[in-house]
C-alpha cells in the first residue's frame, strides 16, 4: 500500500514524464513553408510592383523559424508548379507538423492567380485536406481574397472549417475589396503587418510566442489604419485554432 509521500512523488514523476513528452513532441515537430509571390505577369498592364518583395520577405521572416522553405516568383509561379510543390510539402509533413503556403499577387474571385491559369481556392483546400499535418495555415495577399470562405465544392465548407478542420486563412480583404500595395511601404499593406506581426508587434502578452488570433487581430488593426478602412483582413478558422502558436521570436 503506496504512502501518501509514495503517492505524490509518483504523481511528480507522471507529471514530469508527460511534461518531458510534450516538450520532446514539440522538438519534434517540423513546419514546411510554400512562399509564391508574382509581380511580373508579363504585360505590363497587369504587373505588380511589390509582390515578389512581399514574397522574399515572408521567406526571410519564416527562416527564423524553419529551413524547410520552397520559394517561387514570377513565372515559376505556374498553377502545375504550385500544387505539385503544395502537393510534396503536404505529403512529406506528418501528424504533429504544420503546413504554411504564402501568396502575394493578382486575385479573383475565387482563385489566386498563377502565373498562367487561376489557382481555385478549392484546388488549395483539397490538397492541404489531404496532408496528415496537425496544422495547416494559409496567407493570402490578394484582391477578393474573402472569397475563399465561399468557392469550394463543399457547400458546408464555411461552417464546417470554423468548427472541426484544421485549416486557418489569413487573407487580405473581403470578398468585394482589393487588396493594396504602396512603394512608400515597399511592400502590400496586408504582407507589411504579417511581417511586423510575426516579428514580435502582435505579442500582446508579451511571452514571446505569436498565436493565430494574436496575429490577425493585429493584422487587422494596422491594415484598417494604413488603408483607411479601405481594406478588411479576414480570418477563416475554427476556434480550436484561435491560440494555436504561430510563431515564436
Amino acid at each position: 500500500m503506496l504512502t501518501m509521500q509514495s503517492k505524490i512523488g509518483m504523481k511528480r514523476t507522471i507529471i514530469s514524464l508527460l511534461c518531458t513528452l510534450a516538450a520532446a513532441i514539440t522538438i519534434n515537430a517540423s513546419t514546411y513553408v510554400l512562399v509564391t509571390g508574382v509581380s511580373n505577369y508579363g504585360n505590363k498592364d497587369m504587373n505588380l510592383s511589390q509582390t515578389t518583395k512581399d514574397a522574399k520577405r515572408f521567406k526571410e521572416v519564416m527562416g527564423t523559424q524553419t529551413k524547410n522553405i520552397t520559394l517561387l516568383t514570377g513565372k515559376n509561379v505556374t498553377r502545375e508548379n504550385v500544387l505539385k510543390k503544395l502537393r510534396a510539402i503536404c505529403k512529406r509533413a506528418q501528424k504533429g507538423d504544420r503546413v504554411i503556403f504564402f501568396y502575394s499577387g493578382h486575385g479573383m474571385p475565387g482563385a489566386i492567380c498563377g502565373y498562367d491559369r487561376a489557382i481555385s481556392y478549392n484546388d488549395i483546400v483539397k490538397t492541404l485536406d489531404l496532408s496528415q499535418a496537425s496544422e495547416k495555415i494559409c496567407f493570402i495577399d490578394a484582391c477578393h481574397a474573402g472569397t475563399i470562405a465561399g468557392s469550394t465544392t463543399d457547400d458546408n465548407w464555411t461552417r464546417s472549417i470554423k468548427g472541426t478542420k484544421d485549416q486557418a486563412f489569413f487573407v487580405a480583404c473581403r470578398p468585394h475589396e482589393y487588396s493594396a500595395e504602396s512603394t512608400l511601404l515597399g511592400a502590400g499593406f496586408f504582407t507589411q503587418a504579417l511581417l511586423k506581426g510575426l516579428r514580435g508587434k502582435s505579442d500582446t502578452d508579451n511571452n514571446r510566442q505569436i498565436t493565430v488570433m494574436e496575429l490577425f487581430k493585429y493584422i487587422y488593426a494596422d491594415v484598417l489604419k494604413r488603408s483607411i478602412e479601405f481594406q478588411h483582413p479576414q480570418l477563416i478558422a475554427p476556434e480550436s485554432m484561435y491560440h494555436k502558436v504561430i510563431a515564436e521570436w
